[in-house]
């Protein structure tokens, strides 16, 4: 079971990839830019069809793909008569909608999922069923009962119970009027909430524990969670980038020391391929809650991709992008003082620069490679 969800995850990523380089290419195509190539995967060449321009295809190793634009700097050769379409001919503003469309589209890809997650499975919640009701609480006094659903609180429909709880803890000790459906039989219960310490916090509570399932939610309401969750896998993913370069020595304790390693920390590829693994294998959860748990796995590492590939450093497409503000930069400065446009910035002329950040990003990718098989992430799911 577990190597299914090392199949699904990798398969999700290769749709990821290839979502990725359709945002490069249909953007490219839109503005008239030459594009040759469009392959999923590096290597030797296993497959492809030419259409049109444009050759797609297989490659032999499934780590990623590439849309081929064709004049990505001024010294590329072009076409007899296709000069035009060189992607360095292209205005800043266009350069800036190809350079990140890929990146959008990860981020809709997690905003997707993340709705699908909320309006289709459903998310884990307290649910208005009794599994426990605590001995000699105001729940045993008022005759509630294991198995009893409510079903309205003080005449008002019980819908999310995360937030109808809180007329029980609101309550300031008056007594309730509950509707309880036992037995398929529809039951009025009065019962007063007591006052029980929680942490060293006073509540009002009834004395019963919930049972815990996945709940849908409607189309607006899941558009709109989906939208929080986004947000919130941003800020963290963000916060993740600050603290990547302070997570790099302890990884590698916990790679050649065997220290223990840290759920919250780096993971990489196989280390998310192993815990997918995981997830849809778990014999604790319900088919649903493993789906749901792959979904929200895919999701969140769509909205990292996405943010991390924006990053303003070669060869990424944040990179480009970088270059491509700064030579509209340069065209505003040479404007006030009278001058013609500069010519484009030779992304070639960065390749030093570029080839360290290559040699940084393998050695990185390497470390978290060795971690994740001799030490990996286990998740107590």
């Amino acid at each position: 079971m577990q190597i299914l969800g090392i199949l699904a995850f990798i398969a999700a990523l290769l749709l990821s990839v290839m979502i990725h380089e359709l945002g490069h290419y249909l953007t490219a195509k839109r503005f008239g830019m030459k594009v040759s190539e469009f392959f999923l995967g590096f290597g030797t060449r296993i497959w492809s069809r030419q259409r049109g321009e444009t050759e797609f295809g297989l490659k032999a190793i499934p780590a990623g793909g590439y849309c081929k634009i064709e004049g990505m700097s001024p010294g590329d050769p072009m076409p007899e008569g296709e000069q035009e379409r060189a992607f360095y001919k292209a205005s800043s503003g266009r350069k800036l909608i190809v350079l990140s469309a890929g990146s959008f589209l990860h981020f809709v890809i997690g905003y997707v999922l993340l709705f699908t997650l909320f309006a289709g499975i459903g998310t884990t919640q307290a649910l208005p069923i009794i599994a426990e009701v605590v001995k000699d609480s105001a729940a045993q006094s008022a005759g509630i009962m294991v198995g009893d659903e409510i079903t309205s609180i003080n005449g008002k429909e019980v819908s999310d119970w995360y937030n109808d709880v809180l007329v029980i803890r609101n309550s300031s000790g008056r007594e309730l009027t509950l509707g309880i459906v036992r037995n398929a039989q529809d039951l009025i219960i009065k019962a007063t909430p007591r006052v029980m310490s929680i942490d060293g916090e006073k509540r009002y509570l009834l004395g019963i524990i919930n049972e815990s399932g996945l709940r849908r939610t409607g189309v607006f309401a899941s558009l709109k969670n989906a939208a929080i969750v986004t947000k919130e896998f941003l800020v963290q993913s963000v916060k993740a980038l600050v603290n990547l370069p302070s997570k790099i020595p302890q990884l590698w304790g916990q790679t050649v020391a065997g220290q223990e390693r840290d759920s919250n920390g780096l993971v990489g590829i196989v280390g998310v391929a192993r815990v997918s693994g995981q997830a849809v294998s778990s014999q604790n959860l319900t088919v649903m809650e493993r789906v749901a748990t792959f979904l929200l796995i895919i999701a969140s590492l769509n909205i990292f991709v996405g943010l991390f590939n924006l990053l303003p450093i070669l060869p990424l497409d944040g990179g480009h992008m970088a270059v491509a503000i700064a030579d509209e930069i340069r065209a505003f400065i040479a404007r006030l003082r009278g001058r013609a446009r500069p010519a484009a910035i030779d992304v070639r002329v960065l390749a030093p620069i570029t080839m360290v950040v290559f040699v940084i990003l393998v050695a990185l990718t390497l470390l978290l490679l060795v971690a994740d098989i001799v030490n990996p992430i286990v998740l107590n799911l």
